[in-house]
């Protein structure tokens, strides 16, 4: 009875579609379809392109480390990932436990994840993302230092 129902809003849904395309036709309003199109398709493919590319460098990046027997080298070099969800592990672990302990919650900072406590400190967002770069860069030195050469 459930796929019933996804059919009935699929053939809904074209039909729809069908119908608001033969109005925009009869009103001569398509070149309105194609030149919306282009842009939103192209955005489309272009963010999962680079979804996909980034997600096959972190798995590359798994692979080569437990390949060289150095796995802790991934949590230092995403030394900036960490802090992020750290920051978030540590505001809910806190928050529940003042609540529990004193009836309202309290919390470590302004905002989790890290980024948006230091934009309610009043930070520009352009301050925080450089200064997260600089952090990031500093990690990946730190990992790379780490590293033995043989």
């Amino acid at each position: 009875e459930g796929s019933a129902d996804y059919v009935s809003a699929a053939i809904i849904l074209a039909l729809l579609s069908g119908v608001m395309l033969a109005l925009m036709g009869l009103f001569r309003l398509g070149f309105i379809a194609n030149f919306l199109s282009h842009p939103v398709i192209s955005g489309f493919i272009t963010a999962s392109g680079i979804i996909i590319a980034t997600s096959q460098i972190g798995g590359l990046l798994g692979i080569v480390a437990v390949l060289i027997h150095q796995p802790f080298v991934l949590v230092i070099a995403g030394g900036v990932f960490v802090l992020e969800a750290g920051s978030v592990m540590i505001q809910t672990v806190w928050f529940k436990h003042t609540r529990r302990k004193f009836g309202e919650g309290r919390r470590v900072f302004l905002m989790a994840p890290l980024h948006h406590h230091f934009e309610k400190k009043g930070w520009y967002e352009s301050q925080v993302v450089a200064r997260f770069y600089i952090l990031g860069i500093l990690f990946a030195v730190l990992a790379l230092s780490t590293l033995k050469l043989r």
